[in-house]
């Protein structure tokens, strides 16, 4: 989903935003199968961090000022 990746892509240093554009570019299609279980592992740091408050994960509705 583009508007995923140009989030992520945001997030990170513009030399390091091109060195993952181009290798998403070079690299050859993925497995579902893969794709899906990195995506659990990367949900499951993300979750770990957020509970141990190194991050906030979105999706709360509440606003910070």
């Amino acid at each position: 989903d583009e508007a995923l990746k140009e989030k992520i892509f945001k997030n990170m240093s513009k030399r390091a935003a091109e060195m993952l554009k181009d290798d998403l570019e070079a690299a050859a299609p993925a497995k579902l199968s893969d794709v899906e279980a990195s995506q659990k592992e990367i949900l499951q740091v993300a979750r770990r961090l957020a509970d141990a408050g190194e991050i906030m994960l979105g999706g709360g509705g509440d606003e910070f000022v």
